[in-house]
């Protein structure tokens, strides 16, 4: 069960880097929902053990609360 966690955080992280890698052209309120469901995501996957319903569900109020904070 470690081996998937770590797939699970490790797959979450690059995948969070090369999308963010992608935000030159970006706003600031794109960027910060960019960031925030990046990091809901990582939160999620790490709050639910590695769930997939978890990482989905942190992304979404990642990217809401991002997209929020930055009006």
């Amino acid at each position: 069960m470690k081996t998937v966690n770590r797939f699970t955080l490790s797959t979450v992280s690059a995948v969070m880097l090369i999308g963010l890698s992608a935000c030159s052209g970006m706003t600031t309120q794109e960027k910060n929902t960019a960031i925030g469901a990046g990091v809901g995501a990582v939160g999620g996957a790490i709050i639910t053990g590695g769930s997939a319903v978890g990482t989905v569900g942190g992304a979404a109020v990642g990217g809401v609360i991002g997209h929020e904070v930055s009006k």
